[in-house]
């Protein structure tokens, strides 16, 4: 579902949404949000937000149209998903193509689930190592 190239679109106008599945539970999100943040910290000019399937909030339509608001022409949606199961092959396309409808002037791209990227992989590992070292 890859959208126009980051070269491109200026990084001005472009965003990341961190989506994730949800919770009842407040606490659940703080890891999320603290990806979010430490993006901002990183690279203040950022635009970026966390979005919800079910249970919290924003959701994903929510959290667009607020980077929408801000300028991005560029969307990429960041499943923060271990692996690509049901919620990343059924319901986010789903939920994707409707952002599309909504908003024919944004290129909505959505990425790998951040399990199944391999530097993630090692740094699970290497966090895992330190308990059998």
């Amino acid at each position: 579902m890859a959208g126009d190239s980051p070269i491109s679109t200026p990084s001005s106008q472009r965003g990341i949404v961190f989506f994730a599945h949800g919770s009842r539970d407040p606490q659940w999100r703080l890891p999320i949000e603290a990806v979010a943040q430490q993006l901002l910290l990183q690279h203040p000019q950022a635009r970026c937000c966390t979005a919800y399937l079910e249970l919290t909030e924003p959701d994903l339509p929510t959290a667009a149209a607020d980077l929408v608001g801000q300028g991005c022409t560029h969307i990429t949606v960041l499943p923060m998903f271990l692996g690509t199961g049901r919620h990343a092959r059924q319901d986010l396309p789903v939920l994707v193509a409707g952002l599309r409808e909504q908003h024919p002037q944004v290129q909505f791209e959505v990425a790998t689930a951040v399990g199944e990227d391999a530097r993630l992989t090692a740094l699970l590992a290497e966090m895992a190592h330190q308990y059998i070292a």
